[in-house]
């Protein structure tokens, strides 16, 4: 899909106000100096692509990013700004194959802006280097609202596809509010396990490859200092500049510890301070509330206008998720909210199908 001048304009200008943003919100100098060059180079991009100095505003999409930066934090924020623009650098590509229109090297320009600034910051140090590089892939926020809105679309799609299927079978009467309570509750325990699981196993996976990476520190610092020299150079630094950072490193091997586990293994030991129980909470709680939405209408009545409740509730939950779901992707909220009515109702109306099919079976 083709972006018009419009869209490609405003995306910019977006890009833009988060950078400035980022900024804003960056104790470190030097790392907000680069967000401040990033800002600057967005806007001279809007302003060539409109052929003037008078710039839209920033769209109510990037006020509520920022707001959710404050919130969930700005590292979400980066996390977002830097899939945008690997999506936009993706279609840029498609299209110029499509017309047969040579590659340039310049689409991904958006993606190396970071990289590019880092190499020109000879000043930066290597905590700072790091610093950054962590806040560019680090994404907790980011996967914490996922984890909600994901979590919540899930206890809505399978609760109300169930919901459907008993009211079908029995016009909504007998069976529907226990049925909807019990997929409710047996759903959200399959999340929360599901998710205690996963985290758990995921900790104690890092935490052994974590040590492993102390045992090689104490036993071979100059291998490692050699490994960490060339991740560096990888970035683009200079190779004696790289070594130099290196073997500085290695004085201190918990710091050094700490800089091996993020750059060589990409494992951020703050992340592993989470608790499964928490995540495992939380993630029963967010599956409830999608899944109450369609079982609420029976609590107060039943038959018909139950099922009218349930559908018109769930489809004003599944346009909300829909909507939601256009932090992640870009796209229109009447899209995404429009679509994810059409499938979660198809699913339910399936279900209802069946149960109709059923019922009539069982009564015949």
């Amino acid at each position: 899909m083709k972006l018009s001048k419009k869209s490609a304009v405003q995306t910019e200008v977006d890009a833009a106000y988060l950078y400035e943003q980022l900024a804003l919100s960056e104790t470190e100098n030097s790392i907000a100096e680069i967000y401040r060059q990033m800002a600057a180079i967005e806007n001279t991009h809007a302003k060539g692509m409109l052929g003037s100095n008078v710039l839209p505003a920033p769209s109510w999409r990037a006020k509520l990013l920022n707001k959710i930066g404050k919130i969930w934090g700005y590292e979400y924020v980066l996390d977002s700004l830097m899939q945008t623009e690997k999506a936009l650098a993706y279609r840029d590509r498609k299209q110029k194959e499509q017309q047969s229109v040579p590659l340039s090297g310049a689409e991904n320009n958006h993606i190396r802006i970071l990289q590019n600034l880092i190499q020109s910051k000879t000043k930066i140090d290597s905590e700072k280097l790091t610093s950054l590089e962590g806040r560019r892939h680090k994404s907790v926020g980011g996967n914490a609202l996922r984890a909600a809105v994901l979590g919540a679309n899930d206890g809505l799609v399978s609760n109300v596809s169930l919901v459907m299927g008993v009211a079908g079978a029995t016009n909504g009467e007998t069976g529907v509010l226990l049925a909807g309570l019990a997929g409710l509750l047996a759903g959200a325990l399959s999340m929360a396990l599901g998710e205690w699981i996963s985290v758990k196993s995921s900790q104690e996976l890092y935490e052994r490859q974590m040590a492993l990476e102390m045992e090689e520190i104490k036993h071979d610092p100059e291998t490692e200092a050699r490994e960490l020299q060339l991740i560096y150079m990888a970035k683009g630094i200079e190779q004696k500049q790289a070594g130099e950072m290196a073997h500085a490193i290695l004085k201190n091997p918990e710091h050094a510890h700490e800089v091996l586990v993020k750059e060589e293994l990409g494992i951020n030991a703050e992340e592993l301070k989470g608790s499964a129980w928490t995540a495992a909470i939380t993630s029963f709680v967010l599956f409830a509330i999608g899944a109450i939405i369609p079982v609420a209408p029976f609590m107060i009545t039943s038959g018909m206008p139950a099922i009218i409740w349930s559908i018109s509730l769930s489809a004003l939950g599944l346009f909300v998720i829909g909507s939601a779901i256009t932090l992640f992707t870009g796209r229109s909220i009447w899209f995404s909210g429009f679509r994810q009515v059409l499938f979660g109702l198809a699913a339910a109306t399936v279900t209802f199908g069946i149960g109709k099919l059923v019922g009539v079976s069982i009564g015949g």
